[in-house]
Formats: C-alpha cells, sequence, structure tokens
C-alpha cells in the first residue's frame, strides 16, 4: 500500500506542474509505476485515469482564446496574464448570457467554461505554459512524423520546425539513452545584456557547437552512491577506510552523509558537497565528462536564444520562487523540462563545469566549441587530478532569487571546493 500512495504522490506532484502529458509520458509513467513502484499495469493505470491528467491535446488552449504563441512573445509577464484574463472574462461572459442553449462544438456552456478556465490558468503561468507549448510542438512533430508521403531533410527541420525542437530529429546510427538528451549541433548567443548581467557575462557573443548527449538530470545522491561502491578510493574521508586524497577536497566532501550513505530519502536529490575533482572521477567511471559552459549555455537554453531562463523571459514570480526559495535540493525532475527535454538546469543546484573560468573570456572567445584553459580538452580530462585553477559553475541553486538562476550567469570556485549547493551532470560527445 505505501508504493500505490507513493506512485499517487507522484501523479499528483505532476499535475501540479502541468495538467496535461504526451503519451509517450503516459507510458513511461505506467513503466515508473511497475518497475519503480512494484505495481500492476493495470494498478498504474487506474491511477492514471483517476488523477484528472489530460493526455494529449484535444483542443488548443491558445485556438480556445483565440490567440497564437507569437503573440505573446513580445509581452511582459504582467501584460499575458492581463491579456488573458481579459479575453477570458468578455468570453466567459459570452458563455453565461448563453444560458442553455447547445454549442455547436457539442459541448454545453458548463463544459466551455470550465474549459476557458483550463485555459487561462495554464497560459497565465510561466511554467505551465512553457511545458504546454513543449508538448503542442512535440505532437506536432509526432503528426508529421505520422505522414508517409512527407520526408524531412536537415533543411526542412531548420525552415519549417522550431529550432528547439531540433533535438526530437535525431540522425540515424546515434544511440541516445534513456537518461540523457541530444543536443544538436548549431549556433547560439552566449552570454547576456540583461540590465543586472555580471561582467563575466558580456558581450553576448556567436558560438556553434558540436552535437553532443547530455545527462536529463543532475546525478543524483543514489547514483554516487553506486560509483562510490565501485570505486573506494572517492569515498569520504573516515578512519580506517579507504577514502578520497586530502587533496581533492576541501575537508567538508559529502559532509551530511554517514560513512557511505547518503541522508535519509534523498535518493534522487542531486548529489552535492562534491569537488569538481569527484565530478570528473565520477563522469569518467560512466565513460562521460562534465560539460563545457558553452555546451552547458546551449542546453539550457533549449533553443530559446535571447531568453534569460530556460523556461523563457520570466523574473521574479511566484511560479519561479517556489523552487528557488527553499533549504535544500529538490528531487529531481520536479522542475521543469526545457524545450530539449532537460530538467532541472536552472533553480536546484549550481553544476560544474569542465572549464577554468576567465572574467574576460568572451572578449575573445573562439566561435567554435570555445573551452577555456591552458590545455586541451582531452588533456583535462586525461589529467584532472593535476589541475589547480578555478572552474567555472552554472545553473543557479536553491536560496537564489531568480536573478541569480538565469543560464547565463557564472560562479568560479576551486576545484576543491564541496559546497552543499555543487552538484553536476555529464555529456558525451558523439
Amino acid at each position: 500500500m505505501r508504493e500505490y500512495e507513493e506512485f499517487i504522490n507522484v501523479i499528483n506532484t505532476l499535475k501540479v506542474l502541468s495538467p496535461i502529458i504526451t503519451d509517450a509520458q503516459r507510458i513511461g509513467l505506467l513503466r515508473q509505476g511497475v518497475q519503480e513502484y512494484g505495481l500492476t499495469t493495470d494498478e498504474a493505470d487506474d491511477i492514471l485515469k483517476s488523477s484528472g491528467l489530460i493526455v494529449g491535446v484535444q483542443d488548443s488552449f491558445f485556438d480556445v482564446l483565440g490567440i497564437s504563441v507569437e503573440e505573446l512573445e513580445n509581452l511582459s509577464e504582467a501584460d499575458i496574464v492581463a491579456h488573458i484574463e481579459s479575453i477570458h472574462d468578455r468570453l466567459y461572459r459570452t458563455s453565461l448570457n448563453a444560458g442553455g442553449r447547445p454549442r455547436s462544438d457539442g459541448r454545453s456552456e458548463v463544459e466551455w467554461r470550465n474549459l476557458l478556465n483550463q485555459a487561462k490558468d495554464t497560459i497565465t503561468d510561466p511554467l505551465k505554459r512553457s511545458e504546454y507549448i513543449s508538448i503542442l510542438q512535440q505532437e506536432k512533430i509526432q503528426d508529421l512524423r505520422a505522414e508517409p508521403s512527407q520526408e524531412l531533410d536537415s533543411s526542412d527541420a531548420n525552415t519549417n520546425i522550431p529550432h528547439a525542437l531540433s533535438s526530437t530529429f535525431v540522425p540515424d546510427g546515434i544511440d541516445v539513452p534513456d537518461d540523457m538528451v541530444y543536443i544538436p549541433a548549431g549556433e547560439f548567443q552566449m552570454g547576456s545584456e540583461h540590465v543586472d548581467a555580471e561582467e563575466d557575462e558580456q558581450p553576448i557573443h556567436t558560438v556553434f557547437v558540436n552535437a553532443f548527449l547530455m545527462d536529463k538530470y543532475p546525478v543524483t545522491n543514489r547514483k554516487f552512491r553506486e560509483f562510490l561502491n565501485t570505486n573506494p578510493e572517492w569515498q569520504k574521508p573516515e578512519s580506517n577506510f579507504t577514502h578520497i586524497s586530502s587533496n581533492l577536497h576541501d575537508g567538508l566532501y559529502l559532509k551530511d552523509w554517514q560513512m557511505n550513505m547518503y541522508p535519509p530519502g534523498e535518493g534522487d536529490h542531486p548529489v552535492t558537497q562534491v569537488s569538481w575533482y569527484a565530478a570528473m572521477a565520477y563522469a569518467e567511471s560512466v565513460s562521460k565528462r562534465l560539460p563545457t559552459e558553452a555546451e552547458w549555455e546551449r542546453a539550457a537554453r533549449g533553443g530559446l536564444d535571447g531568453k534569460n531562463y530556460p523556461w523563457g523571459n520570466v523574473e521574479d514570480s511566484d511560479n519561479i520562487d517556489k523552487y528557488l526559495d527553499g533549504e535544500d535540493t529538490l528531487p529531481i525532475g520536479l522542475i521543469p523540462a526545457n524545450h530539449y527535454g532537460l530538467y532541472d538546469m536552472c533553480g536546484n543546484v549550481w553544476e560544474w563545469c569542465l572549464d577554468a573560468y576567465n572574467v574576460d573570456f568572451y572578449n575573445d572567445a573562439p566561435q567554435n566549441n570555445p573551452f577555456y584553459g591552458p590545455n586541451s580538452i582531452e588533456w583535462v580530462v586525461d589529467n584532472y587530478r593535476q589541475i589547480t585553477f578555478e572552474r567555472v559553475l552554472r545553473g543557479g541553486p536553491w536560496g537564489f532569487d531568480a536573478l541569480g538562476a538565469r543560464v547565463s550567469q557564472r560562479l568560479k570556485s576551486n576545484p576543491t571546493d564541496t559546497l552543499s549547493t555543487y552538484s553536476f551532470r555529464c555529456v558525451k560527445y558523439i
């Protein structure tokens, strides 16, 4: 019964973030219910059906309100809310005045007003809106793929499909593991001209990055513990046990762990209090590496050039602050994915990057696959224990406001540092 209730809690948490899921997400949830919570397929399916989650988009909320996505792109959040509420109020009053007469679409006026309320609630919430637009775009691509007469080449993908969705078109021959996402090669605008942007975020400059794979989530406590079990030389310092060398951390490595065990109930939280060296060792053990700054920012933007956050251009709002204003990390996956399908890119933890830090790097950075440091990427990966320069972190962690969670925000730290906000995720070169 405990597993049954835990799965219900997972579904209810998802519903708060977005009441609509794709069919692929429905299948994934069914699999999760069976594999992780020990439910039968029928039990998991019954929970989904009774949850109120909507599978797929039967009626676009934008069509319901008579607006387009593009219509909102250059509006502030306050203007979006005012615009949507004005439209909603007008349509709602019209429905009330219609009484009980049947509608041409077959709905009752009560059903239509419920749909209007759902549309308003989704489009006025910046996080729900971003997730909803992503679902609309995914379904558009699925429809295109279902048409046997229509063949898409790379030029079609660039001109007819939003750039943020190009990760959906994985080239033949590339195997993308379930826990990773394909990030397509391409240019983006790196840096920021935000009024509060720091000196090291400027100037904005055009960068080209090769295609790569990136972890969907930060590395969790559970996965890091598995790494420690097979690599005891990276365990927390304890007397009479093999453990991490003292020159590879600052003395506070995994300080909240008891021996080789993470805090109770936090298996699915990002691992924190890890040095850059430990992050590099983990990445090496799974045949991956840390992302460069440019790779991280390209992935975090999700194709949204010129925006401040993975979800768009929203600044201070209760919807974002509820993820940031905490006293500890959140379980992975609670902060919604960007358009590439990457979760927790901003607002949960800082994430170690491969580069050395340089405040002036953007003034003279190479355009193609920029990486800062006196040595090559390959040398750093092979000789990371010899590194002494400060490294870069990205992401903006819990305890910060929305300003600190911008995708262009940079942080420097010694490779030995192990703060409670420091974590990482890995990439794999294709």
